[in-house]
């Protein structure tokens, strides 16, 4: 099987010099071999996997920028390819409609971010544990969530030590208070793959609050920030 590997080295001439909105959700590839990329704020993540056997093939991401005719990127994370962590790589795009193409890989917009009510990318920063809530500081040690306005996608990894915990995504829908995860790729275990999770969410002060249960079963109550607010 190809695995589709990052977009590197490759560039393509654009013919618009204007500045390409590319806020939502792509995906490329067959269902053997798909990848789902999300767009947010200056934030991306890209998860490839095999929607037919249910099984996780990687995961990268990091921040990016659009200059000209360029879309340039550092990733914090990469499953397929962690020698690229940190590094400022360049790729140029071509973006026609609702089709995007960045080096060789041909992308469909899923969603343009809306509806945006959690659009963004999120770091932890509480949860609470027998002894309250227990505020949480990310550093180079992040889990991060990132949502257009109908996929999401966490991944917990370290940037500095090239680490990587796990991943996993899918769709979610908010509705009356809940906000409700379809899972349908996880790192840790396939078997997850088509569960749906039900949360209340809120917002306290800006930050998003959400309880329920993970796809273990375990209560969880966690409190995100979006990374823009944070500065980092």
């Amino acid at each position: 099987m190809k695995v589709l590997l990052p977009f590197i080295l490759l560039g393509l001439s654009i013919s618009s010099s204007a500045q390409p909105n590319i806020t939502g959700a792509w995906k490329a590839g067959t269902d053997e071999n798909l990848m789902v990329m999300i767009v947010a704020d200056k934030f991306y993540s890209v998860a490839v996997y095999n929607q037919k056997d249910k099984s996780y093939i990687g995961t990268y991401g990091g921040t990016f920028r659009i200059e000209k005719d360029e879309f340039i990127y550092v990733n914090e994370f990469n499953t397929l390819n962690n020698e690229d962590i940190g590094v400022e790589v360049r790729s140029a795009f071509q973006l026609k409609g609702n089709a995007l193409k960045l080096a060789t890989y041909d992308f469909k917009r899923l969603d343009d971010g809306k509806p945006g009510q959690l659009a963004g990318a999120w770091l932890i920063t509480g949860r609470v544990t027998g002894n309250g809530m227990q505020t949480m500081t990310p550093g180079a040690r992040k889990t991060m969530k990132i949502l257009s306005g109908t996929r999401f996608q966490w991944i917990a990894y370290n940037s500095e030590t090239k680490e990587f915990f796990g991943t996993g995504g899918g769709t979610y829908t908010t509705e009356n208070g809940k906000y409700t995860e379809t899972i349908e790729v996880f790192s840790r275990d396939n078997n997850r793959v088509g569960a749906k999770l039900e949360f209340d969410f809120s917002f306290v002060d800006g930050n998003w609050r959400h309880s329920g249960k993970s796809s273990t079963g375990q209560p969880i109550d966690e409190i995100w920030t979006q990374r823009q607010k944070l500065g980092i």
